[in-house]
């Protein structure tokens, strides 16, 4: 189920919502159950048998924080428990999201014909995963206290509003939430806004720049153009921040209206004037992961330049990988991996000393092509796409399929640019302040647009759902 559905959006939403608040304020026992029981329905609806394997992985983490706590207590270290549930969570996560890849690369690299069969990958199997691995890590540094009721982890790992997309939620961040938190109808009203602009950001924004590249994705080379080419980048390029920052949003909103405070996941990162800001800005949630959990206990920074340049090597090769099974997002991990070293060591001095549009310009060049990378899995048709971005092997510069693109996305793309700033965000901030009813028509005009979208579109997908 996808928040941007009309079952969620129409029933599933209404329905949990009512309930939620229809249980007694001081009985929050038995509105953690229902949330827990509602996140259950909402992961089941599309694969009902992954549901298992989710409960399963919260048993799992549960019993094995309580045996990394009991062994701190009785004097030991809790290394070989914690490892072992590293382990084994890394194995299930490999076993259903990585062996079809690692069948296919020993039969490309070894010329074999081995069979095997793909699995279907369970929904939200990468987030749900690290997240048990956050609560397993901090309770054997101690910095949280283990959960002695197994219901309180199983809904941390399910709770709907983050658990197929993220943000990733660590436990130390939402342990005295399960406990105790504000829910009023500002704190409602606060995230059902949210979860709107979010909505509007999905559908309206996200889903058509994600048709106008697919549709320049299926141009014959007779038909493309240098200029067309950037065109489609550029609607995949907003498509994808729009799709997963709005997917976001929704999450904050959602959690709001429930009580719950979750991170920031995105901060503009099209604002940013380096690789190094574009990281701190996108996917905050991931990058703050591999920090605290990877970086650092491989060294981070505090450690001799070569071992640096290797740590950075690891952690952006998993970030690559993390995102799917291909050696498409390892190359894209790896190319963000050296762009950093290099910034680092070699041509951040000089990046510094650039006029702050060109430090903008260099950096969305990079980020650019790095969508190339990520959105295109097939290795030809990847570096195809690339020759014809730099007008390699003959293209034309522009031609008449280039004016129609441009005449018919100009408005699309310009709103996209602006959407990507502060500005907006801070004009709808200010309108819902000073003219709160002015503000309220407006976001309620947002939400019927995504829903009439919805119900007559098509075209509905969202990118990270198969991460």
């Amino acid at each position: 189920m996808l928040f941007s559905s009309l079952i969620f959006l129409v029933y599933f939403l209404p329905i949990t919502v009512i309930v939620y608040y229809s249980i007694p304020t001081k009985r929050l026992d038995l509105r953690n159950i229902w949330l827990l029981l509602a996140s259950l329905v909402f992961y089941s609806w599309g694969e009902p048998v992954y549901v298992f394997l989710m409960i399963y992985s919260a048993l799992f983490n549960y019993f094995m924080a309580g045996q990394i706590a009991r062994e701190k207590e009785m004097g030991g270290s809790g290394k070989r428990n914690m490892l072992f549930t590293l382990v084994m969570n890394l194995l299930i996560l490999g076993f259903f999201k990585y062996w079809g890849f690692l069948m296919e690369t020993i039969n490309a690299v070894l010329g074999l014909h081995l069979q095997y069969t793909a699995l279907p990958l369970p929904i939200g199997i990468s987030f749900y995963t690290f997240q048990g691995l956050s609560y397993i890590f901090d309770v054997y540094r101690g910095k949280v206290e283990v959960q002695k009721n197994p219901l309180k982890v199983a809904l941390y790992l399910a709770l709907f509003p983050q658990l197929i997309a993220g943000p990733i939620v660590n436990y130390k961040d939402i342990e005295k939430q399960l406990d105790e938190r504000t829910c009023n109808m500002d704190r409602f009203g606060e995230g059902a806004v949210r979860f709107c602009i979010g909505l509007g950001k999905k559908v309206i924004l996200a889903n058509n720049l994600g048709a106008l590249f697919a549709e320049i994705c299926l141009l014959p080379d007779s038909r493309m153009s240098l200029v067309t080419a950037w065109i489609g980048i550029l609607g995949y390029t907003f498509q994808i921040y729009f799709d997963f920052s709005g997917y976001s949003d929704m999450a904050i909103g959602l959690g709001k209206m429930f009580g719950f405070d979750f991170k920031e996941n995105f901060n503009y990162p099209y604002i940013s004037k380096s690789i190094s800001d574009f990281w701190r800005r996108w996917h905050i949630s991931l990058s703050s992961w591999f920090r605290d959990y990877v970086y650092i206990p491989l060294g981070g920074n505090r450690c001799s330049v070569p071992r640096h340049i290797l740590n950075l090597l690891i952690v952006w090769s998993l970030t690559g990988l993390w995102h799917g099974a291909n050696w498409n997002f390892v190359a894209w991990g790896t190319y963000f991996g050296i762009l950093l070293i290099l910034e680092k060591y070699l041509i951040g001095k000089y990046i510094e000393k650039l006029p702050e549009w060109a430090k903008h310009v260099y950096t969305m060049l990079i980020v650019i092509i790095s969508w190339v990378f990520f959105s295109i899995t097939d290795t030809a048709q990847m570096f195809h796409y690339l020759a014809m971005m730099f007008g390699l092997g003959g293209v034309s510069l522009a031609n008449m399929t280039t004016v129609y693109y441009l005449r018919t996305s100009i408005v699309l793309l310009i709103a996209a640019t602006a959407g990507s700033t502060p500005k907006p965000a801070e004009f709808i901030r200010k309108l819902c302040d000073s003219h709160e009813k002015l503000g309220i028509t407006f976001i309620m005009a947002v939400f019927v647009m995504a829903l009439a979208y919805l119900v007559f579109g098509s075209y509905n997908p969202f990118l990270y759902f198969r991460f």
